[in-house]
Protein backbone atom coordinates (compact mmCIF):
# COMPACT_ATOMS: atom_id res chain seq x y z
CA UNK A 1 0.00 0.00 0.00
CA UNK A 2 1.21 3.43 -1.12
CA UNK A 3 2.08 5.49 1.73
CA UNK A 4 0.59 8.77 2.72
CA UNK A 5 2.31 11.69 1.55
CA UNK A 6 3.63 14.35 4.44
CA UNK A 7 1.11 16.65 3.13
CA UNK A 8 -1.90 14.68 4.11
CA UNK A 9 -0.52 13.23 7.08
CA UNK A 10 0.09 17.01 8.12
CA UNK A 11 -3.74 17.70 7.30
CA UNK A 12 -5.03 14.55 9.39
CA UNK A 13 -3.12 15.81 12.30
CA UNK A 14 -4.55 19.14 11.83
CA UNK A 15 -8.09 17.52 11.99
CA UNK A 16 -7.43 16.06 15.17
CA UNK A 17 -5.79 18.67 16.63
CA UNK A 18 -6.72 22.27 15.13
CA UNK A 19 -3.63 24.34 17.10
CA UNK A 20 -1.55 22.97 14.89
CA UNK A 21 -2.69 25.03 12.06
CA UNK A 22 -1.36 28.72 12.04
CA UNK A 23 -3.66 31.01 13.43
CA UNK A 24 -3.90 33.23 10.31
CA UNK A 25 -5.13 30.00 8.23
CA UNK A 26 -7.56 29.25 11.15
CA UNK A 27 -9.60 32.43 11.42
CA UNK A 28 -9.62 32.79 8.00
CA UNK A 29 -13.42 34.13 7.17
CA UNK A 30 -16.11 31.04 5.72
CA UNK A 31 -18.41 33.37 4.31
CA UNK A 32 -18.99 36.97 2.91
CA UNK A 33 -20.37 38.51 5.67
CA UNK A 34 -17.42 36.97 8.23
CA UNK A 35 -14.85 39.04 5.90
CA UNK A 36 -13.59 42.10 7.28
CA UNK A 37 -12.94 45.24 4.95
CA UNK A 38 -13.84 45.56 1.16
CA UNK A 39 -17.05 46.96 1.59
CA UNK A 40 -16.38 48.51 -1.61
CA UNK A 41 -16.82 45.02 -3.94
CA UNK A 42 -18.78 43.34 -0.57
CA UNK A 43 -21.18 45.37 0.53
CA UNK A 44 -24.71 45.58 0.07
CA UNK A 45 -26.43 45.51 -3.21
CA UNK A 46 -22.62 45.49 -4.77
CA UNK A 47 -22.02 43.62 -8.31
CA UNK A 48 -20.12 40.98 -6.78
CA UNK A 49 -21.98 40.24 -4.10
CA UNK A 50 -25.25 40.06 -5.91
CA UNK A 51 -23.36 37.76 -8.34
CA UNK A 52 -22.20 34.90 -5.18
CA UNK A 53 -25.63 35.66 -3.55
CA UNK A 54 -26.99 34.48 -6.51
CA UNK A 55 -24.76 32.30 -8.18
CA UNK A 56 -23.80 33.71 -11.16
CA UNK A 57 -20.03 34.38 -10.78
CA UNK A 58 -18.00 34.79 -13.79
CA UNK A 59 -14.56 34.56 -14.36
CA UNK A 60 -12.50 36.90 -11.79
CA UNK A 61 -9.20 38.52 -11.25
CA UNK A 62 -8.49 39.90 -7.74
CA UNK A 63 -6.05 42.61 -7.73
CA UNK A 64 -4.87 43.39 -4.27
CA UNK A 65 -1.58 43.57 -2.09
CA UNK A 66 -0.60 40.73 -0.07
CA UNK A 67 -2.78 39.86 3.04
CA UNK A 68 -5.89 41.74 1.30
CA UNK A 69 -7.61 37.90 1.38
CA UNK A 70 -7.38 37.12 -2.42
CA UNK A 71 -7.25 33.71 -1.76
CA UNK A 72 -9.96 33.71 1.50
CA UNK A 73 -12.44 35.77 -0.74
CA UNK A 74 -11.82 32.51 -3.54
CA UNK A 75 -12.62 29.93 -1.00
CA UNK A 76 -15.92 32.20 0.21
CA UNK A 77 -16.92 32.25 -3.10
CA UNK A 78 -16.28 28.51 -3.95
CA UNK A 79 -18.44 27.40 -0.74
CA UNK A 80 -21.14 29.93 -1.18
CA UNK A 81 -21.84 28.55 -4.69
CA UNK A 82 -20.84 24.74 -3.78
CA UNK A 83 -18.13 24.75 -6.82
CA UNK A 84 -15.18 22.75 -6.17
CA UNK A 85 -12.30 24.80 -5.82
CA UNK A 86 -8.97 23.74 -7.18
CA UNK A 87 -6.13 25.97 -6.66
CA UNK A 88 -2.74 26.16 -8.76
CA UNK A 89 0.27 28.68 -8.10
CA UNK A 90 2.02 30.61 -11.45
CA UNK A 91 4.71 29.67 -9.46
CA UNK A 92 5.02 26.24 -9.56
CA UNK A 93 2.34 25.39 -12.38
CA UNK A 94 2.53 24.94 -16.00
CA UNK A 95 -0.01 23.98 -18.91
CA UNK A 96 0.49 20.78 -17.69
CA UNK A 97 -1.30 21.28 -14.61
CA UNK A 98 -3.98 23.40 -16.13
CA UNK A 99 -4.94 20.77 -18.40
CA UNK A 100 -4.98 18.30 -15.83
CA UNK A 101 -7.74 20.70 -13.43
CA UNK A 102 -9.51 20.89 -17.04
CA UNK A 103 -9.80 17.83 -17.23
CA UNK A 104 -11.26 17.09 -14.14
CA UNK A 105 -13.50 19.90 -14.05
CA UNK A 106 -14.93 18.46 -17.01
CA UNK A 107 -15.50 14.95 -15.67
CA UNK A 108 -17.17 17.04 -12.44
CA UNK A 109 -19.37 18.85 -14.98
CA UNK A 110 -20.60 16.16 -16.74
CA UNK A 111 -21.02 13.21 -13.81
CA UNK A 112 -22.23 15.95 -10.91
CA UNK A 113 -22.79 18.37 -12.94
CA UNK A 114 -20.47 20.75 -10.39
CA UNK A 115 -19.07 23.47 -11.29
CA UNK A 116 -14.92 23.96 -10.88
CA UNK A 117 -13.40 27.49 -9.58
CA UNK A 118 -9.72 27.27 -10.85
CA UNK A 119 -8.24 29.58 -8.46
CA UNK A 120 -4.90 30.70 -9.57
CA UNK A 121 -2.43 32.27 -7.39
CA UNK A 122 0.36 35.22 -8.81
CA UNK A 123 -1.45 34.50 -12.21
CA UNK A 124 0.86 37.50 -13.65
CA UNK A 125 3.80 35.26 -13.18
CA UNK A 126 2.18 32.97 -16.23
CA UNK A 127 3.54 33.69 -19.40
CA UNK A 128 1.28 34.63 -22.18
CA UNK A 129 1.23 30.93 -24.07
CA UNK A 130 0.09 29.80 -20.13
CA UNK A 131 -2.44 32.31 -19.94
CA UNK A 132 -3.43 31.51 -23.47
CA UNK A 133 -3.88 28.09 -22.51
CA UNK A 134 -6.76 28.69 -20.26
CA UNK A 135 -8.31 30.93 -22.52
CA UNK A 136 -10.76 28.38 -24.23
CA UNK A 137 -11.55 26.51 -21.03
CA UNK A 138 -12.89 30.04 -19.97
CA UNK A 139 -15.00 31.02 -22.98
CA UNK A 140 -16.86 27.27 -22.92
CA UNK A 141 -17.49 27.73 -18.86
CA UNK A 142 -15.58 24.55 -18.55
CA UNK A 143 -14.34 26.04 -15.44
CA UNK A 144 -14.85 29.58 -13.66
CA UNK A 145 -11.28 31.22 -13.32
CA UNK A 146 -10.35 33.55 -10.26
CA UNK A 147 -6.72 35.07 -10.82
CA UNK A 148 -4.88 36.55 -7.94
CA UNK A 149 -2.36 38.88 -8.68
CA UNK A 150 -0.46 42.05 -6.84
CA UNK A 151 0.64 43.54 -10.16
CA UNK A 152 -1.39 45.81 -12.10
CA UNK A 153 -3.71 43.32 -14.05
CA UNK A 154 -3.87 46.08 -17.08
CA UNK A 155 -0.12 45.41 -17.44
CA UNK A 156 0.26 41.32 -16.51
CA UNK A 157 -2.49 39.76 -17.71
CA UNK A 158 -2.94 39.31 -21.43
CA UNK A 159 -5.76 41.32 -22.78
CA UNK A 160 -7.59 38.03 -24.52
CA UNK A 161 -8.22 36.70 -21.16
CA UNK A 162 -8.82 39.94 -19.51
CA UNK A 163 -11.51 40.67 -21.45
CA UNK A 164 -13.34 37.75 -20.07
CA UNK A 165 -12.57 38.40 -16.69
CA UNK A 166 -14.00 40.90 -14.25
CA UNK A 167 -11.23 42.57 -12.31
CA UNK A 168 -11.84 43.55 -8.52
CA UNK A 169 -9.48 45.57 -6.97
CA UNK A 170 -8.53 44.50 -2.90
CA UNK A 171 -7.65 47.44 -0.83
CA UNK A 172 -5.04 47.16 2.23
CA UNK A 173 -6.85 46.26 5.54
CA UNK A 174 -7.51 49.80 7.45
CA UNK A 175 -6.49 50.37 10.81
CA UNK A 176 -10.07 49.88 12.25
CA UNK A 177 -10.31 46.37 10.14
CA UNK A 178 -7.26 44.56 11.72
CA UNK A 179 -8.17 45.62 15.30
CA UNK A 180 -11.54 43.82 14.37
CA UNK A 181 -9.89 40.83 12.56
CA UNK A 182 -7.76 41.15 15.97
CA UNK A 183 -10.17 41.30 18.76
CA UNK A 184 -12.71 38.35 16.93
CA UNK A 185 -9.32 36.10 17.05
CA UNK A 186 -8.88 36.55 20.83
CA UNK A 187 -12.46 36.00 21.76
CA UNK A 188 -13.38 33.15 18.74
CA UNK A 189 -13.74 29.70 21.06
CA UNK A 190 -14.01 27.57 17.97
CA UNK A 191 -10.93 28.31 15.93
CA UNK A 192 -9.22 31.72 17.78
CA UNK A 193 -7.59 32.13 21.24
CA UNK A 194 -11.02 31.59 23.30
CA UNK A 195 -10.88 34.48 25.46
CA UNK A 196 -7.68 33.03 27.45
CA UNK A 197 -6.06 36.19 26.44
CA UNK A 198 -6.66 40.46 26.98
CA UNK A 199 -5.01 42.38 24.48
CA UNK A 200 -4.48 46.14 25.61
CA UNK A 201 -5.65 49.24 23.35
CA UNK A 202 -1.70 49.89 22.92
CA UNK A 203 -1.96 46.28 21.78
CA UNK A 204 -3.83 46.26 19.01
CA UNK A 205 -2.66 49.99 17.62
CA UNK A 206 0.48 48.68 17.49
CA UNK A 207 -0.07 45.48 15.54
CA UNK A 208 -2.95 46.98 13.55
CA UNK A 209 -0.70 49.90 12.57
CA UNK A 210 2.73 48.38 11.40
CA UNK A 211 0.98 45.29 9.90
CA UNK A 212 0.65 47.71 6.49
CA UNK A 213 -2.94 46.66 6.10
CA UNK A 214 -1.83 42.86 5.71
CA UNK A 215 -4.36 40.83 8.12
CA UNK A 216 -2.19 37.58 7.80
CA UNK A 217 0.58 39.14 9.25
CA UNK A 218 -1.31 40.88 12.28
CA UNK A 219 -2.70 37.36 13.10
CA UNK A 220 0.57 36.17 13.08
CA UNK A 221 2.21 38.25 15.17
CA UNK A 222 -0.99 38.12 18.17
CA UNK A 223 -0.12 34.21 17.83
CA UNK A 224 3.46 35.02 18.53
CA UNK A 225 2.87 37.37 21.14
CA UNK A 226 0.30 35.32 22.70
CA UNK A 227 2.89 32.06 22.52
CA UNK A 228 5.71 34.63 24.16
CA UNK A 229 2.85 35.49 27.15
CA UNK A 230 1.73 32.23 27.59
CA UNK A 231 5.34 30.67 28.04
CA UNK A 232 5.62 33.74 30.90
CA UNK A 233 2.40 32.74 32.68
CA UNK A 234 0.86 35.64 31.51
CA UNK A 235 -2.51 36.69 29.77
CA UNK A 236 -2.27 40.26 28.85
CA UNK A 237 -0.63 41.70 26.19
CA UNK A 238 0.81 44.90 25.71
CA UNK A 239 2.81 47.13 23.59
CA UNK A 240 6.10 45.30 24.64
CA UNK A 241 4.23 42.11 23.00
CA UNK A 242 3.31 44.04 20.17
CA UNK A 243 6.82 45.50 19.70
CA UNK A 244 8.86 41.89 20.17
CA UNK A 245 6.02 40.10 17.74
CA UNK A 246 6.71 42.74 15.01
CA UNK A 247 10.31 43.57 15.51
CA UNK A 248 8.86 47.07 15.62
CA UNK A 249 9.32 49.46 18.22
CA UNK A 250 6.95 52.00 18.94
CA UNK A 251 8.37 55.72 18.05
CA UNK A 252 7.15 58.82 20.05
CA UNK A 253 3.92 59.91 17.75
CA UNK A 254 0.53 60.56 18.59
CA UNK A 255 -1.31 61.03 15.01
CA UNK A 256 -4.04 63.43 17.16
CA UNK A 257 -1.13 65.30 19.64
CA UNK A 258 1.41 67.40 19.50
CA UNK A 259 4.19 65.33 18.08
CA UNK A 260 1.88 64.76 14.73
CA UNK A 261 1.55 68.72 14.21
CA UNK A 262 5.39 68.88 15.25
CA UNK A 263 6.54 66.14 12.85
CA UNK A 264 4.28 67.13 9.67
CA UNK A 265 4.96 70.79 10.67
CA UNK A 266 8.98 70.18 10.49
CA UNK A 267 8.27 68.11 7.20
CA UNK A 268 6.69 70.77 5.11
CA UNK A 269 9.08 73.63 6.67
CA UNK A 270 11.98 71.16 5.75
CA UNK A 271 10.32 71.39 1.77
CA UNK A 272 9.92 74.79 2.05
CA UNK A 273 13.91 74.96 3.39
CA UNK A 274 15.01 72.84 0.16
CA UNK A 275 16.54 70.36 2.66
CA UNK A 276 16.14 67.04 1.01
CA UNK A 277 18.01 65.46 3.77
CA UNK A 278 15.76 67.01 6.52
CA UNK A 279 12.44 66.53 4.22
CA UNK A 280 12.95 62.88 4.11
CA UNK A 281 13.75 62.48 7.58
CA UNK A 282 10.78 63.81 9.25
CA UNK A 283 8.89 61.94 5.97
CA UNK A 284 10.19 58.35 7.27
CA UNK A 285 9.63 59.18 11.04
CA UNK A 286 5.98 59.86 10.25
CA UNK A 287 5.87 56.42 7.69
CA UNK A 288 7.46 54.36 10.47
CA UNK A 289 5.05 55.56 13.39
CA UNK A 290 2.13 54.78 11.31
CA UNK A 291 0.91 57.90 9.78
CA UNK A 292 -1.37 57.76 6.60
CA UNK A 293 0.58 57.81 3.83
CA UNK A 294 -2.38 59.35 1.62
CA UNK A 295 -2.25 61.98 4.40
CA UNK A 296 1.58 62.91 3.93
CA UNK A 297 0.76 62.60 0.29
CA UNK A 298 -1.81 64.88 0.13
CA UNK A 299 0.21 67.37 1.72
CA UNK A 300 3.03 67.13 -0.71
CA UNK A 301 0.25 67.67 -3.58
CA UNK A 302 -0.42 70.75 -1.76
CA UNK A 303 2.92 71.89 -0.74
CA UNK A 304 3.52 71.69 -4.80
CA UNK A 305 1.25 74.69 -5.71
CA UNK A 306 1.73 76.98 -2.55
CA UNK A 307 5.59 76.70 -2.65
CA UNK A 308 6.89 75.89 -5.94
CA UNK A 309 3.65 76.72 -8.15
CA UNK A 310 5.25 78.13 -11.72
CA UNK A 311 8.43 78.41 -10.80
CA UNK A 312 8.69 74.67 -11.70
CA UNK A 313 5.31 73.09 -12.85
CA UNK A 314 6.73 69.64 -12.87
CA UNK A 315 6.72 69.93 -9.18
CA UNK A 316 2.68 69.12 -9.09
CA UNK A 317 2.50 66.56 -11.69
CA UNK A 318 5.06 64.49 -9.11
CA UNK A 319 3.36 64.27 -6.58
CA UNK A 320 -0.33 63.74 -8.07
CA UNK A 321 2.13 61.10 -9.59
CA UNK A 322 3.48 59.72 -6.33
CA UNK A 323 -0.06 59.48 -5.11
CA UNK A 324 -0.86 57.43 -8.12
CA UNK A 325 1.21 55.66 -7.96
CA UNK A 326 1.12 54.71 -4.02
CA UNK A 327 -2.76 53.98 -4.63
CA UNK A 328 -0.87 51.49 -7.77
CA UNK A 329 1.47 49.88 -5.47
CA UNK A 330 0.42 50.60 -1.59
CA UNK A 331 2.90 49.69 0.82
CA UNK A 332 5.82 49.00 1.43
CA UNK A 333 6.71 49.72 -1.90
CA UNK A 334 4.84 52.98 -2.35
CA UNK A 335 7.42 54.53 0.20
CA UNK A 336 8.99 54.88 -2.92
CA UNK A 337 7.55 57.11 -5.07
CA UNK A 338 6.93 59.03 -2.03
CA UNK A 339 10.59 59.68 -1.10
CA UNK A 340 11.40 60.78 -4.34
CA UNK A 341 8.54 63.00 -4.60
CA UNK A 342 9.83 64.67 -1.35
CA UNK A 343 13.64 64.84 -2.96
CA UNK A 344 12.05 66.72 -6.39
CA UNK A 345 9.92 68.55 -4.01
CA UNK A 346 12.29 70.18 -1.68
CA UNK A 347 14.92 70.32 -4.60
CA UNK A 348 12.77 72.20 -6.89
CA UNK A 349 12.96 76.31 -7.29
CA UNK A 350 10.41 77.85 -4.77
CA UNK A 351 7.31 80.34 -5.07
CA UNK A 352 4.64 81.04 -2.83
CA UNK A 353 3.02 83.30 -5.61
CA UNK A 354 0.08 80.56 -6.31
CA UNK A 355 -0.91 81.45 -2.91
CA UNK A 356 -0.57 85.01 -3.14
CA UNK A 357 -2.44 85.48 -6.17
CA UNK A 358 -5.43 83.82 -4.85
CA UNK A 359 -5.44 85.50 -1.77
CA UNK A 360 -5.12 89.26 -3.39
CA UNK A 361 -7.49 88.07 -6.26
CA UNK A 362 -10.46 86.89 -3.47
CA UNK A 363 -9.51 89.85 -1.42
CA UNK A 364 -11.19 91.95 -4.79
CA UNK A 365 -13.79 89.50 -5.11
CA UNK A 366 -15.13 90.01 -1.36
CA UNK A 367 -14.40 93.23 -1.30
CA UNK A 368 -15.86 94.39 -4.77
CA UNK A 369 -18.55 91.84 -5.31
CA UNK A 370 -19.79 90.58 -8.81
CA UNK A 371 -18.78 93.32 -11.12
CA UNK A 372 -20.22 93.06 -13.88
CA UNK A 373 -18.67 90.92 -16.81
CA UNK A 374 -17.43 93.36 -19.70
CA UNK A 375 -19.86 92.98 -22.38
CA UNK A 376 -17.00 91.74 -25.19
CA UNK A 377 -16.33 88.79 -23.23
CA UNK A 378 -19.96 87.84 -22.60
CA UNK A 379 -21.32 84.69 -24.33
CA UNK A 380 -23.45 85.28 -27.48
CA UNK A 381 -25.94 82.05 -28.47
CA UNK A 382 -28.49 84.39 -29.44
CA UNK A 383 -29.50 87.22 -32.03
CA UNK A 384 -30.85 89.04 -28.82
CA UNK A 385 -27.61 88.98 -27.13
CA UNK A 386 -25.88 89.70 -29.34
CA UNK A 387 -27.76 93.49 -29.79
CA UNK A 388 -27.13 93.97 -26.75
CA UNK A 389 -23.58 94.06 -27.14
CA UNK A 390 -22.43 90.91 -26.08
CA UNK A 391 -18.70 89.57 -27.44
CA UNK A 392 -19.11 92.92 -29.92
CA UNK A 393 -15.56 93.98 -30.73
CA UNK A 394 -13.86 90.89 -29.02
CA UNK A 395 -10.33 89.88 -30.41
CA UNK A 396 -9.68 86.55 -30.87
CA UNK A 397 -5.65 86.41 -29.76
CA UNK A 398 -5.07 83.41 -31.70
CA UNK A 399 -6.12 85.85 -35.27
CA UNK A 400 -2.92 88.34 -34.29
CA UNK A 401 1.27 87.73 -34.28
CA UNK A 402 2.76 86.30 -31.32
CA UNK A 403 -0.87 84.45 -30.08
CA UNK A 404 -1.58 88.12 -28.34
CA UNK A 405 -3.35 90.95 -28.62
CA UNK A 406 -3.33 94.42 -25.73
CA UNK A 407 -7.05 93.67 -24.03
CA UNK A 408 -8.54 94.25 -21.26
CA UNK A 409 -10.69 91.46 -19.76
CA UNK A 410 -11.00 92.50 -16.07
CA UNK A 411 -14.45 94.46 -14.88
CA UNK A 412 -13.93 98.60 -15.74
CA UNK A 413 -13.84 98.68 -11.83
CA UNK A 414 -10.78 96.43 -11.09
CA UNK A 415 -9.06 97.98 -14.69
CA UNK A 416 -5.07 97.85 -14.21
CA UNK A 417 -5.74 95.87 -11.04
CA UNK A 418 -2.35 93.35 -10.38
CA UNK A 419 -2.62 90.09 -8.77
CA UNK A 420 -0.22 87.96 -10.08
CA UNK A 421 3.49 89.05 -9.69
CA UNK A 422 5.95 85.97 -11.00
CA UNK A 423 8.60 85.56 -8.09
CA UNK A 424 12.29 85.53 -9.69
CA UNK A 425 12.63 81.72 -8.93
CA UNK A 426 12.91 79.27 -11.62
CA UNK A 427 10.51 78.99 -14.37
CA UNK A 428 8.92 81.90 -13.32
CA UNK A 429 11.80 84.22 -14.40
CA UNK A 430 10.97 83.49 -17.73
CA UNK A 431 6.98 84.32 -17.00
CA UNK A 432 7.67 87.52 -15.85
CA UNK A 433 10.25 88.35 -18.42
CA UNK A 434 7.22 87.42 -20.76
CA UNK A 435 4.37 88.65 -18.82
CA UNK A 436 6.30 92.32 -18.12
CA UNK A 437 6.39 92.64 -21.95
CA UNK A 438 2.42 92.16 -22.81
CA UNK A 439 1.88 94.45 -19.97
CA UNK A 440 3.73 97.04 -21.59
CA UNK A 441 1.97 96.50 -24.36
CA UNK A 442 -0.96 96.96 -22.67
CA UNK A 443 0.15 100.38 -20.78
CA UNK A 444 0.82 101.19 -24.51
CA UNK A 445 -2.82 100.90 -25.91
CA UNK A 446 -4.45 102.20 -21.99
CA UNK A 447 -1.93 105.32 -23.23
CA UNK A 448 -3.01 105.94 -26.50
CA UNK A 449 -6.48 105.69 -25.30
CA UNK A 450 -6.46 107.70 -23.14
CA UNK A 451 -5.20 110.63 -25.08
CA UNK A 452 -7.27 109.49 -28.02
CA UNK A 453 -10.19 110.07 -25.30
CA UNK A 454 -8.83 113.37 -23.74
CA UNK A 455 -8.67 114.59 -27.47
CA UNK A 456 -12.15 113.58 -28.55
CA UNK A 457 -13.18 115.60 -25.11
CA UNK A 458 -11.75 118.27 -26.15
CA UNK A 459 -13.30 118.49 -29.29
CA UNK A 460 -16.37 118.40 -28.09
CA UNK A 461 -16.45 120.97 -25.43
CA UNK A 462 -14.92 123.32 -28.47
CA UNK A 463 -18.57 122.18 -30.59
CA UNK A 464 -20.58 123.46 -27.52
Amino acid sequence: MPGKRTGDLFHAAAARDPSLVPLPERMRPRTVDEIVGQSHILGPNTLLREAIETDQVPSLIFWGPPGSGKTTLARVIAAATRAELVALSAVDSGIKDIREAVAQAERRLAENRQRTLLFIDEIHRFNKAQQDALLPHVERGTITLIGATTENPSFEVNSALLSRCRVFALRPLEEADLTTVLERALSDKERGLSGAFVAKPEFLDHVARHSSGDARRALSALEVAAARAKAERRDVLDERDAEEALQQKTLLYDKSGDAHYDTISAFIKSLRGSDPDAAVYYLVRMLESGEEPRFLLRRMVIFASEDIGNADPRALSVAVDALRAFELVGLPEGVLPMTQAAIFLATCPKSNTTLTTYSQARSAVLEKGPLPVPLKLRNAPTPLMKSMGYSGGYKYPHNFSGNYVPEEYLPDELRGQRFYEPSGSGEEVEIRERLTRWREELERKRAAEETQSAAESEVASKLK
